[in-house]
This record gives structure tokens, C-alpha cells and sequence, in this order.
């Protein structure tokens, strides 16, 4: 019971950082100062440990924030995560000209990885969480609505086992005097207690479209800070990718050209950022007379070459320019056609809302659903598209990114 309730503390970020900051940066650095002085290595560590602990720290806090998103499987972030700072952190460093020891920094990495994976394994239990729920009001049907937890129905106030946190209708009426004196008591002895929307928001990834709900900064816009951040971080990546994209935008060119002889370039009209109407350019998957309809599975209007460039997400390159013009950005909500948008704004009132940041080339609702089709598919994507704007930051996008490389190998959700 005693080593259990230790390990248990690493589930807290403090302790992560300050055990990782001792295992993974100090340790090594008494090694190196007592084993390779007489070479002058240990000149060279003063700054490596500081290099070093910014990447512990920058992998062990992003780890943390993405491990709070909805559907998150950590174990398979930490490679992404880790190679990401410790790429930034390499070029950041070199650009700095200061001495630092290469030896040093990849053996602290080394221990850092190691540890990351250990902390991983003995989290691992608490993947999958146990929460009691109080049903009154709209928490009736928490299981049902959200079976990616296991859940205990509370028909009184008596609970004699372990869980994660009860969740209930706060601002239900049949939340009894009795009720209200549980919740106290029960958050007294630490244990937490939710909202019924937060916790479905926070365990599918959506947010409910009959409201409209303000972000973590009690407002209905996004930062503003951030959104410059974020524009100057694309044009950085599409300028960093160029060689590489330039070469992948030739070839398809020749095989859409060789193929029908056709154009290569497709533009469309799209509702933009705050509902202004943009041009967005896209490699021409389809035969050329196509008429502007949804796609379906085996949609015979789609050419071979198109079937490729699709699944690979390779038509929409040519929508770096967009980026780079200021109209789209890489992570965020799917542009959508006109005549469409204008059907959705006559079924949800507040769907304009959905346009307060740049549509995105990639986003939350195309990385966990796909492409939709149905309207039940649709309002799942609007579902998803809320929960990004009201959940916007830095660590969503990274982890955006990282599921889209994933559903470009796999092809999901392409059509």
C-alpha cells in the first residue's frame, strides 16, 4: 500500500519535473565532471545543463498537457514529443554559438526517454477512469453518452469505493439538500467533482451545440497573442518544408497532367475566416467535368492519381499558399463550400460562430472523425470544431499535427 501510494505521485507534474530535472540532467552531469574533466568536457557541460533541463522540462510539461485532450493514448506521443524539443532545442542551441557538449545532452536524452517510458508503464492503470455519477438532470444518461469511462451509479449517498471524481447535473433542481451536503463532504476528502458537460466535454473531445460556450479566458474570442504566434509558426513550417514540398508538387503535377492531360489546379470558393469568401487552391483529383457534390466511398468521379493524392493528403498542398496569404492556417476548422455553410446556418443559429478563427488545412474534427457525409456525421464535426476554438492553444495544435502525419500514413478518413 505504502510503495502504491508512491507511485502514485508521479502522476503529479511537480514531481515528474523534479525527479526528471535529478535523473535526467544533474546525475549525468556528476558524471561527467567527475569522469571527463581531464579532457575539458565538463567546460563544456555549464551550458549543456541548461540545454538539457529545457528539454526535460518543455517534454515532460507538453506531455502533461496532451495527456489532458480527450482519446489520448500517451504512450504513443512520447517519441513525437520528445524528437520534437529535442530537434528545436538542438537548432536553438547551435544558433546560439555557445559551447556545448554533444556526449552530455544525447546521454541525458537517453535517461530522459527512459524515463518518460517507465512513468508511462506505471500510469499505464490510470488510462481508463472510474467515475460515480449522481443521476439527476441532464447526468441521467452519463454512461451512455460517454462509455469511454467506466461508471457508477449512485442511488445514495453512500460510495465505499475508489473513483476518479463524481459527476453530476449542478444546476439540476432534483439535486437534493442531501445531495448537496455528499458533494461537500466528498470534495472535502479530495475527491473531485464535475459538471456533467465539462466532463463529457473533456472525455470526447466535443462540445454540445445547443449554447454557445466561452473559452478557458471566460471570452468569445480567441487570443489574440496567440493567433499572431500561430501564424508566424506556419509561414516558419511551409518556409522550412519548401525543398521538400516544392519536389512532391512537381511530381503530382506530372502524374495529374500525364494521366487526362487535364489541369492541374482545382480552385474552389470557401467560407473564410470571420465568413469572407476565399479562393483555395487544391491539386484536381477528379475528372474535370465533375459536378461540385460531396464525395462518397468508391466515388467513380475521382481519378487514380486523385485516389492517391487524397488518401495521402497530398492534394492540398497548393493550400500553402492560402497560409502564407494569411487566409488559411495549417491546424484548424475544415473550410467549408458555401451553399453548404449557408444550409448549417439555418440548422444551428450560431454556426457563424465557427468561423472566429482561420479555417485549417488539417484540424481536431478531421483527425478524429474524418471526412462527414450525414448530417449526423456534420454535427459531430461542428461538435468537434467547438471544442478546438474553445480549447485553442499551442499544445492542441502540436498535438494536431502529430495525429496528422498519422492519418496522412494511414490514410483515415479520406475519401
Amino acid at each position: 500500500m505504502f510503495n502504491k501510494k508512491i507511485l502514485t505521485y508521479l502522476r503529479f507534474l511537480p514531481v515528474q519535473l523534479l525527479i526528471g530535472l535529478v535523473v535526467c540532467t544533474w546525475i549525468p552531469y556528476l558524471f561527467f565532471d567527475w569522469q571527463y574533466s581531464i579532457f575539458g568536457i565538463a567546460k563544456q557541460t555549464t551550458f549543456s545543463v541548461f540545454i538539457s533541463a529545457s528539454l526535460t522540462v518543455s517534454t515532460i510539461f507538453t506531455l502533461n498537457l496532451i495527456r489532458r485532450f480527450p482519446g489520448i493514448n500517451s504512450s504513443l506521443y512520447i517519441l513525437p514529443v520528445f524528437f520534437f524539443w529535442f530537434i528545436v532545442i538542438v537548432v536553438v542551441s547551435g544558433l546560439t554559438y555557445l559551447p556545448f557538449s554533444i556526449a552530455y545532452y544525447c546521454i541525458s536524452s537517453l535517461c530522459l526517454l527512459s524515463f518518460l517510458f517507465i512513468v508511462n508503464i506505471i500510469n499505464r492503470h490510470n488510462t481508463i477512469q472510474t467515475l460515480a455519477y449522481i443521476p439527476v438532470g441532464r447526468a441521467i444518461d452519463m454512461p451512455e453518452q460517454v462509455p469511454t469511462a467506466q461508471w457508477l451509479k449512485l442511488d445514495s449517498t453512500n460510495l465505499d469505493q475508489e473513483v476518479n471524481g463524481i459527476v453530476t447535473d449542478l444546476h439540476s433542481y432534483d439535486l437534493t439538500d442531501e445531495w448537496e451536503e455528499f458533494i461537500a463532504n466528498k470534495t472535502l476528502e479530495g475527491i473531485p467533482v464535475y459538471h456533467h458537460r465539462n466532463i463529457r466535454e473533456s472525455l470526447t473531445g466535443r462540445v454540445k451545440i445547443n449554447h454557445l460556450y466561452e473559452n478557458e479566458l471566460g471570452s468569445l474570442l480567441p487570443s489574440g497573442n496567440y493567433m499572431m504566434v500561430k501564424y508566424c509558426l506556419d509561414v516558419l513550417i511551409i518556409l522550412l518544408l519548401l525543398p521538400m514540398t516544392l519536389i512532391i508538387c512537381v511530381l503530382t503535377a506530372l502524374a495529374i497532367k500525364r494521366e487526362d492531360g487535364g489541369k492541374v489546379f482545382y480552385v474552389q470558393s470557401r467560407v473564410g475566416y470571420r465568413g469572407k469568401t476565399i479562393k483555395v487552391y487544391k491539386f484536381r483529383s477528379m475528372r474535370e467535368q465533375a459536378k461540385e457534390v460531396l464525395t462518397v466511398d468508391n466515388d467513380d468521379r475521382i481519378t487514380k492519381v486523385g485516389k492517391f493524392i487524397r488518401k495521402t493528403r497530398v492534394d492540398e498542398l497548393p493550400q500553402f499558399l492560402n497560409v502564407i496569404k494569411g487566409e488559411l492556417s495549417l491546424i484548424g476548422p475544415r473550410a467549408e463550400f458555401i451553399d453548404f455553410a449557408v444550409k448549417l446556418e439555418q440548422q444551428v443559429p450560431f454556426f457563424n460562430y465557427r468561423h472566429i478563427v482561420k479555417p485549417g488545412i488539417s484540424g481536431w474534427a478531421q483527425v478524429n472523425q474524418g471526412y462527414a457525409t450525414g448530417a449526423e456525421e456534420t454535427q459531430l464535426k461542428i461538435e468537434y470544431d467547438f471544442y478546438y476554438i474553445k480549447h485553442i492553444s499551442f499544445t492542441l495544435d502540436l498535438l494536431i499535427f502529430f495525429r496528422t502525419i498519422h492519418t496522412t500514413l494511414t490514410g483515415f478518413g479520406s475519401r
